[in-house]
Order: C-alpha cells, then structure tokens, then sequence
C-alpha cells in the first residue's frame, strides 16, 4: 500500500499522479500501459476535484494506492470538505459547457467507484475507484 498527503494545490496534484505512475510501475504496471494510463486519468480527475471542489485552506488531501486483489488497482483520495459530495451517477454536461467532465470520465475508465464520508471526527470524503491492472502485478516495494 502506498498513503501520501499532498498540498491541495495544482501542484499536489501533479506530484500525486507522478508518484503513483512510478509506485504502479515498481508493482509491475508499467509505465505507459493502457492500465496504467487510465488509472492515471482517474487519479487525475479525483486529485483535480480534491483540490479545486474539497479544498479547504490549509489543509492536505490524501491519495492511497493498493491491490487489494489480482488484476485492480484501488486509488482513494481523501480531502476535508464532506458537505459537498459527487453524484454517484455523474450526467454529462451539455457540449457548451466548459467543464464537469471529470466524473463522467471516472465512470468511464473505472471498474467501480464511489465516495464515503468520513467519520464525525476526521471531517471531510474519500472518493475511490477500482481500475484494471495486468493479473500478475503484485507488491515488490513498500514505499510510505
């Protein structure tokens, strides 16, 4: 498993997604391949929204990488903001609209995904997703 805090910031969020293509790639996702590229789409899209719709200053967002079973590669990201939550079923925006594309694609990428508060003592979500990875990917290197 991976867990690191990032500045919830563009930035952060840059750094996130670079991170977690080298982890994928240590764990036998390479880097460049299909699995690893669309997850890479979904991490984006949940650390953007992390960062522009769960911001709240001062305060990190958290992105946690596992492989929980062969061939699924889960991604949760975890910010401070809880009273505003994703749909579960995102609805495409119309074609003049210039953003809320994000989810839709999350929902196209992903094998599952969702959200879930966190507890009254640790304000704030974690919007997870499962996306596919090669069957044999597997932990070489536990990185904290």
């Amino acid at each position: 498993m991976f867990v690191q805090r990032f500045s919830a910031t563009p930035r952060g969020a840059r750094l996130a997604r670079f991170l977690a293509l080298h982890e994928w790639d240590s764990w036998g996702v390479p880097y460049g391949s299909r699995a690893s590229e669309e997850a890479a789409a979904v991490l984006a899209e949940l650390a953007a929204n992390a960062v522009v719709h769960g911001r709240v200053p001062g305060r990190d967002f958290e992105l946690a990488l596992d492989l929980p079973q062969p061939g699924t590669l889960l991604i949760e990201v975890t910010d401070t903001r809880g009273e505003a939550l994703p749909t579960p079923t995102p609805v495409p925006p119309s074609p003049e609209e210039e953003s809320g594309r994000g989810l839709v694609l999350v929902s196209a990428l992903a094998k599952d995904w969702g959200v879930r508060p966190r507890t009254p003592a640790a304000p704030g979500k974690t919007v997870w997703a499962h996306c596919g990875c090669p069957p044999g990917a597997g932990r070489m290197f536990f990185w904290r």
